[in-house]
């Protein structure tokens, strides 16, 4: 605060210096509030302001560069509101946050997160306190709950998960693992009378080797289970016995009122929280142009001069995902030439092909999975939706079964992973079932890319270029069923988000000799558009071996180009570019979360024709 605060005094004190020696004839007419709004301010320069944005959200506190930065209050109109630190834009640092419901968080906060040290007090009273990873409780915490029970130990993305002690307010408490938001594995619970069961637990109940203890001192011992056939147990009496004792006790009885308190349930997260863009009554803020910065924040002093060799590229698009066309407003350089009609890329997999077989299987099982009938899933998924056991099996006979159709290949069984989490991000993702079905598994055949990537995996692609269906490894597939509850919830929270869209998430395993398993994801394709995508890049924000050697007469439309082969400058909408950067953030942020370090911004140039012979300039690489 003591730097921020002095900061802010050496520019008033500056401004009123200036004031003096220049005079105040030219802003005499003017009101002071006018005035003040629309004073020029250096880039980078941190000053105090109160904004009524034009929303109806209000701001007060320091400013720099057009957002919130240094320490603030943000009210928005629902009655949600933020005190505490900011940096360019995004509530970082401690702060507190609270909702009109009561509710409140106190604590730290990163790239608009709730993430670090932090106490959220719900409405009702329910009192969490401890670590928190991008709004959810993981680590160490104490959870407090209004009817009295109280939870202390290790959290896992919002769940108790780890080991740990619950408290019911009755007495009763249990001490051991957990999984999920519920006891699992090895455990000990002993209840307000005495009583006492230690062993093994599944789901929430005891199950498999334990033994339980009554009051009197009589015990059962062996292998429990809820279900009393498959129960194996045997009685070891007190010596003073009068009472009958019967193990389902343990379920009917003992356990009836042993239930974990349900977890909170927040109708809008901080991060989902977005700031009105501010606009000045001249339009601008801020008055002094913006000097570009290079990956790793450097400023970029020869800017002018390089603007001098590279072409200019005009985009207004408004909309984030939009491919729209982008004109090339320089005719300097080398020109190339497109063909008019683009051919498709990959090989076309028909009959005869090595692959051929597995397409045919792969096709059969998607047909299965998403023609399989269900209810309209909900969007607010419980936790036990996305646990990596979570997973349908089904055996497809060459004379088909009772819920599998006859086929010409071999027998395979098929996987689906979390099958319910990836109809709901279908859902989400408003694709239409039957239009899903007919990309991948209509009359048209797949098409494989001719060489697998460094990874060893192939591409797959749909007739229609919507989908691309890529072979992954199991140490991929269990990344991506570990990330896939906050994966899920951030594309909840952000609707412009630029991370891939997974569809689904499937394992086909051939039967004989082979015993082969082949697992794919099913994802997006960026390049699905009505326009020719002219130049492909594969931008990492690095320079290291990041130049494609290839003459200009060598490049293709499906070339892949890489950071030092872009030549141009985007010229962007300032409000959009502003969202744009602060989308491009949040997906690093939550990269960086899942420790995913190999990622890269995918970038397609469309270029209007200029002269009508569909030869398209393009800068000199050379200058």
């Amino acid at each position: 605060m003591k730097a921020w605060e002095a900061t802010i005094r050496k520019t008033q004190q500056a401004k009123k210096q200036a004031t003096n020696i220049f005079g105040s004839a030219h802003v005499a007419h003017v009101d002071d509030e006018e005035t003040e709004q629309d004073e020029i301010h250096a880039a980078g320069e941190v000053y105090h302001e109160e904004r009524y944005l034009s929303n109806g959200d209000y701001y007060t506190g320091h400013w720099s560069d057009g957002s919130p930065h240094g320490f603030g209050k943000y009210w928005w109109t629902d009655g949600c509101m933020y005190v505490g630190d900011w940096f360019k834009g995004k509530t970082m640092g401690k702060g507190t946050f609270s909702w009109p419901s009561g509710a409140t968080y106190d604590g730290e906060f990163k790239s608009g997160y709730m993430d670090g040290e932090g106490t959220y007090t719900g409405p009702t009273g329910d009192t969490y306190r401890g670590h928190w990873i991008m709004n959810l409780k993981h680590g160490h915490g104490i959870k407090e709950y209004t009817n009295g029970d109280r939870y202390e130990g290790e959290w896992c993305r919002g769940l108790q998960e780890g080991n740990g002690k619950y408290k019911w307010k009755d007495g009763s408490y249990y001490i051991g693992e957990w999984k999920n938001g519920k006891m699992c594995d090895k455990g000990k619970i002993i209840f307000s009378d005495g009583s006492m069961y230690e062993g093994e637990w599944d789901e929430g109940l005891p199950k498999g080797n334990g033994s339980f203890k009554f009051a009197d001192e009589c015990e059962y011992h062996g292998n429990w289970s809820k279900d009393p056939e498959e129960q194996n147990l045997t009685l070891s009496p007190c010596v003073d016995c009068v009472i009958e004792h019967d193990p389902q006790q343990v379920y009917d009885i003992y356990l009836k009122d042993c239930e974990i308190s349900p977890q909170d349930k927040v109708p809008i997260l901080p991060s989902q929280k977005k700031l009105a863009v501010w606009r000045s009554s001249k339009g601008n803020e801020p008055a002094v142009r913006q000097r570009r910065t290079s990956v790793d924040g450097r400023m970029d002093g020869n800017i002018d001069k390089e603007l001098s060799k590279m072409g200019t590229l005009d985009d207004n698009e408004k909309n984030m995902k939009s491919r729209d066309d982008t004109s090339l407003s320089s005719s300097e350089g080398s020109p190339f030439r497109i063909p008019s009609v683009v051919k498709k890329q990959g090989e076309t997999i028909s009959k005869g092909h090595k692959n051929y077989e597995l397409m045919l299987n792969l096709q059969l099982g998607i047909r299965h999975s998403v023609g399989r009938p269900g209810p309209v899933p909900s969007l607010d998924l419980k936790s036990s939706a996305f646990n990596p056991k979570e997973k349908v099996w089904t055996r497809f006979p060459p004379e088909g079964s009772k819920y599998t159709p006859p086929h010409q290949s071999s027998e395979f069984r098929w996987k689906d992973y979390c099958p319910l989490v990836f109809r709901t991000l279908r859902m989400l993702f408003k694709v239409d079932a039957a239009d899903y079905m007919l990309s991948i598994c209509g009359d048209n055949a797949l098409r494989e890319l001719s060489s697998p990537g460094k990874s060893g995996s192939f591409f797959y692609l749909t007739h229609d270029d919507r989908y691309m269906i890529k072979t992954i490894k199991k140490t991929e597939v269990k990344a991506i069923l570990r990330m896939l509850s906050t994966y899920y919830n951030h594309f909840r929270s952000f609707e412009h988000t630029l991370l891939t869209k997974f569809y689904g998430l499937h394992c086909v395993k051939l039967t004989g000799a082979a015993q082969k398993k082949v697992r794919f994801i099913i994802m997006g394709n960026l390049f699905c558009t009505d326009h020719v995508i002219h130049r492909r890049f594969d931008l990492k924000g690095s320079s290291l071996g990041r130049l494609t050697d290839k003459p200009e007469s060598e490049i293709q439309t499906t070339t892949i180009l890489k950071d030092l082969d872009l030549k141009f400058m985007f010229r962007l909408d300032k409000n959009w570019i502003q969202e744009f950067r602060r989308q491009i953030d949040r997906d690093s942020d939550f990269l960086e979360q899942e420790r995913i370090m190999d990622y890269s911004l995918l970038v397609g140039l469309h270029f209007k024709e200029t002269n009508g012979d569909s030869t398209y300039h393009v800068p000199d690489p050379g200058g």
